[in-house]
């Protein structure tokens, strides 16, 4: 067997592997990263859409306040960040106006 035999199996492997795995692999570690940076008073979102605020976090669960309603759900299950507790206000954009 030659090497032309197996070229087109290695390019279809490299293929793959470049669309495939390694960018999950890169979203399965910025999703610990961000999953491992959660605060209390960090407005968050749940895989199920729940929009919340931490209100307390442990290494397994975090309490969201919902509406003056605190729900506890797995660490896991917190989707992303909406808004960082210590992170600056954005300045308001003021529209400049173009009177004559």
């Amino acid at each position: 067997m030659s090497l032309m035999q197996f070229l087109p199996l290695l390019v279809f492997v490299a293929i793959f592997y470049f669309l495939l795995i390694r960018p999950q692999q890169k979203r399965t570690k910025e999703t610990r990263a961000m999953q491992s940076s959660l605060s209390r008073g960090d407005k968050v979102v749940t895989v199920g859409g729940l929009q919340g605020t931490i209100d307390s976090i442990d290494d397994q669960t975090a309490v969201l306040r919902c509406g003056g309603n605190k729900l506890t759900f797995e660490r896991n299950a917190i989707r992303g960040v909406l808004k960082k507790a210590n992170a600056p206000e954005p300045e308001a954009i003021e529209e400049k106006s173009t009177e004559k």
